[in-house]
């Protein structure tokens, strides 16, 4: 049995977690016993315990990739547990700790955003390759656009594996389940519900999708856009669509912790981000129920979404594109179910737990050559 410790920085959910989540609901438990390190608090704890995985609550890394004083505390963990492999999230204090230790270790890439040009050449180039080097044996991106970022900040090559995220499939909503939902968020049967779940930062473009609702709007259409999840521009957002006048058109949720109960009865799921996106796990959850996507071609998207057969893309940052986007499957019932179908043979064939499990593993293998 290989030992396999995950450490994971975030307080809250973010994607990292749904990442390490998804992980450990499909992970091989013949081969590899799995255990995580977490800030203490961290809202994902029970989520883990949940699944009776070890955790380990740790002080000093909540929300931080490196924190010198957490090293000796991550390290005498190391040395009471030892893993065979340490895999971060986050963590520079984690690779630190795991080499100290000499314990290979693997870190996970998730996010893709324009790199700095004073870190692309020069001295602090340099140093972050030289530090990546060090204290890294490989890296996984989870997308094509992360291992850009990876390349130009000087990470050689032969470290990188290009890995797009995977979920276990939802279930989808009974007839009755989907009457119930709509009940309680008060939309009437038949009437055209797209949603969006993301961080409520503002490189996730949520202001660009209030733009098109209001637009919509002004068409005289009747519609209902969800927002669910959590983040600085919560204030900001529900202010927005009060001052837009869109309180009748869009809800905001706040944290969706169910979220096939909103997926299960949408008609199009969304994605506007313009300054990070990597590989969307809500874009993957929502394309295991069928369910077409309108998103930006920032980032990971266009490698996830096939402009025209699993969704719709539009141009980053352009409300009126966005807009025109979201119109015309509004419009076309029958060109929203062919993406649909389609979107759900392409989860089937590239993006179901199994499949992302046995990606990670493989690369455990080739770090331990197993």
């Amino acid at each position: 049995m290989t030992r396999v410790l995950h450490i994971l920085t975030d307080s809250n959910i973010g994607g990292a977690g749904r990442y390490l989540i998804n992980y450990l609901r499909s992970r091989n438990r013949e081969q590899f016993d799995v255990s995580v390190v977490l800030p203490a608090g961290s809202r994902l704890l029970p989520e883990v315990r949940a699944m009776e995985v070890p955790v380990f609550e740790a002080e000093g890394i909540a929300d931080r990739s490196l924190s010198l004083p957490a090293v000796a505390g991550l390290k005498k963990l190391l040395r009471e547990q030892k893993p065979d492999l340490v895999h971060t999230h986050g963590s520079f204090s984690g690779r630190i700790a795991a080499k100290q230790c000499r314990i290979p270790v693997i870190y996970t890439r998730h996010s893709a955003f324009p790199v700095p040009s004073y870190l692309k050449k020069g001295p602090a180039h340099r140093l972050y390759s030289a530090l990546d080097r060090r204290y890294a044996d490989h890296v996984i991106a989870v997308s094509p656009a992360a291992a850009d970022n990876l390349r130009e900040l000087g990470v050689p090559e032969d470290r990188i594996t290009v890995m797009m995220n995977g979920a276990p499939a939802l279930e989808p909503l009974t007839p009755a389940q989907k009457a119930a939902v709509r009940e309680a968020l008060g939309i009437p049967e038949g009437l055209f519900t797209a949603g969006i779940f993301a961080r409520l930062e503002p490189y996730k473009g949520h202001t660009l999708l209030l733009s098109a609702a209001r637009a919509l709007k002004d068409e005289g259409r009747d519609f209902r856009i969800l927002i669910g999840g959590s983040g600085s521009r919560e204030s900001a957002l529900r202010e927005q669509i009060s001052s837009l006048d869109l309180s009748d058109r869009v809800r905001y949720l706040g944290f969706v912790k169910n979220v096939r109960e909103v997926l299960g009865l949408l008609d199009l799921q969304l994605n506007c981000s313009y300054g990070t996106e990597a590989s969307s796990l809500s874009l993957i959850e929502g394309m295991s129920l069928g369910l077409p996507t309108v998103a930006s071609n920032y980032g990971g998207n266009p490698w996830q979404i096939d402009d025209g057969k699993t969704g719709l893309l539009f141009e980053s940052g352009n409300a009126e594109d966005l807009t025109r986007k979201i119109r015309r499957l509004m419009d076309d019932p029958v060109l929203r179910q062919t993406l649909g179908r389609q979107a759900r043979e392409a989860y089937l064939s590239r993006f179901t737990g199994e499949i992302f499990a046995g990606n990670i593993e493989a690369v455990y293998r080739r770090v331990l050559n197993l």
